[in-house]
């Protein structure tokens, strides 16, 4: 299991572009895929659990990752995190 914790940064927050490009992007592996806040886990690969998240801007969320492909895939979560979903 790996972690990291982000912080959102676009300014419209975790609304249904980004949400989508999450899951997009977990589907991708084996791994299963976490994002926690505040005590709250769902599942990166369901769009409406990300969406339930109402992540804003300077949210801070846990990205945890669990399985054989689980550093591959944190970094490239990671990586769409701190690009700010391409809305920067």
């Amino acid at each position: 299991m790996v972690e990291y914790e982000v912080t959102i940064k676009n300014r419209a927050g975790m609304h249904t572009r980004p949400a989508a490009a999450v899951v997009k992007l977990a589907a991708k592996y084996k791994s299963e895929v976490l994002l926690i806040r505040e005590g709250f886990t769902i599942n990166a690969k369901s769009i409406i659990g990300v969406m339930t998240l109402a992540a804003e801007q300077g949210c801070k969320l846990m990205l945890r990752a669990e399985g054989p492909d689980e550093t591959e895939s944190l970094n490239e979560m990671v990586e769409l995190f701190e690009s700010g979903f391409g809305e920067m």
